[in-house]
């Protein structure tokens, strides 16, 4: 099934439950964000998480979006290492968490969701957006409205990378069969190349015992004549002070 179908809309495989799915998840989310929850998160490596794609991120003093950003976990290690970050994170539990554990200045957390980042104005630009375990929480018909906004946010020559999940799915957190052939098409369509697409096994033993696997895909954001977008002269200037 190719990008063209759902775009023309004769491809909707979870019309019938479009709307609610994603708040089910967050209520999941929202439920399971105990504080042994929270402290298994947070201790998972990034380095490990990362490692088929590591090589691709800024070097230094770059704007990054981690989206479904948790408890945090990766957005204090992007800052640790001098990034500029925005952790957008819809379920108030484990946004609340990521404040109290990662206080770095150089972190700005943000309620917003996929698949439109509404609160996300146009003007924002990032060199790095990152979804780390998100895409399979999107219906077919919602990660096409996500890819064409994610490449609205990310600067001309910018990285998108997102990991995949292969295999079922936690109690109580719905998943969605993702296929990475068509999610390379909806990036391709919303002016993304392709630069690294790697399969990789899963760093946490539970999901390994479930046969879960990821790939990981990387994407460029084509360089065109929007190359010169003005960016702000604060990363997150736009962000109103109720959201920080």
């Amino acid at each position: 099934m190719d990008c063209a179908c759902l775009l023309s809309g004769a491809y909707l495989p979870s019309q019938a439950i479009r709307g609610k799915p994603m708040q089910d998840v967050l209520e999941g989310y929202a439920t399971a964000a105990t504080a042994d929850f929270i402290a298994a998160y947070d201790g998972l490596s990034p380095e490990s998480i990362y490692e088929h794609v590591i090589d691709l991120f800024p070097s230094r003093n770059a704007r990054v979006a981690d989206i479904g950003a948790g408890t945090g976990r990766d957005a204090a290690w992007f800052a640790l290492n001098g990034h500029d970050v925005l952790a957008v994170e819809p379920v108030l539990e484990l946004r609340e968490a990521g404040r109290a554990l990662h206080t770095a200045g150089n972190i700005k957390w943000l309620d917003d969701r996929l698949p439109h980042l509404g609160a996300v104005p146009p003007s924002a630009s990032f060199d790095l957006v990152t979804l780390c375990a998100v895409w399979q929480h999107l219906t077919d018909e919602d990660r096409m409205t996500a890819m064409s906004r994610l490449a609205t946010v990310i600067a001309p020559g910018g990285v998108l990378i997102m990991s995949l999940r292969n295999g079922p799915g936690a109690i109580g957190r719905r998943v969605y069969p993702v296929s990475p052939d068509l999610t390379v098409e909806m990036a391709k369509a919303s002016g993304l190349r392709l630069v690294r697409r790697q399969e990789a096994n899963s760093v946490q033993a539970e999901n390994q015992a479930m046969g879960v696997s990821w790939t990981w895909l990387a994407f460029e954001k084509v360089r065109e004549q929007d190359a010169a977008r003005r960016h702000l002269s604060s990363p997150f200037a736009w962000i109103p002070n109720s959201s920080l």
